[in-house]
């Protein structure tokens, strides 16, 4: 698959990254003022990544008809990853964008991070 690939195809390899998409599912995505470091970045990045391949994994185990069993834990395992990896952005999001949400008196930033929130912990 190239470049250009359809949204579908996006979504099926679990990248979503058009404009159009996240406006169209109400994903938002404006860049606020903390600028994350590299470090941070690749971290994450990292995470991502591993959770992307084991959830490849997992649809493989079900296309060659591995026990249920096994594939709900690997469900499992991929659902915490994802759900850790959320925690790490979170964090860094208390730390540094939230911290300066409060000492400049930034509501929106707040009501965004509870609304975040809200949506993470579905």
């Amino acid at each position: 698959m190239g470049e250009t690939h359809s949204h579908e195809a996006a979504m099926e390899h679990g990248a979503v990254h058009d404009h159009d998409y996240l406006h169209a599912h109400n994903i938002p995505h404006e860049h606020h003022g903390h600028t994350h470091s590299p470090e941070h970045i690749k971290r994450v990045s990292n995470r991502l990544a591993r959770a992307i391949g084991h959830l490849e994994s997992v649809k493989k185990m079900w296309e060659d008809g591995r026990d249920c069993a096994e594939v709900l834990i690997q469900l499992a395992a991929v659902r915490s990853a994802i759900n850790n990896t959320g925690k790490v952005i979170l964090k860094d999001h208390m730390d540094h964008c939230i911290v300066d949400a409060v000492e400049h008196h930034d509501h929106k930033a707040i009501e965004e991070l509870n609304k975040a929130i809200e949506q993470f912990i579905k």
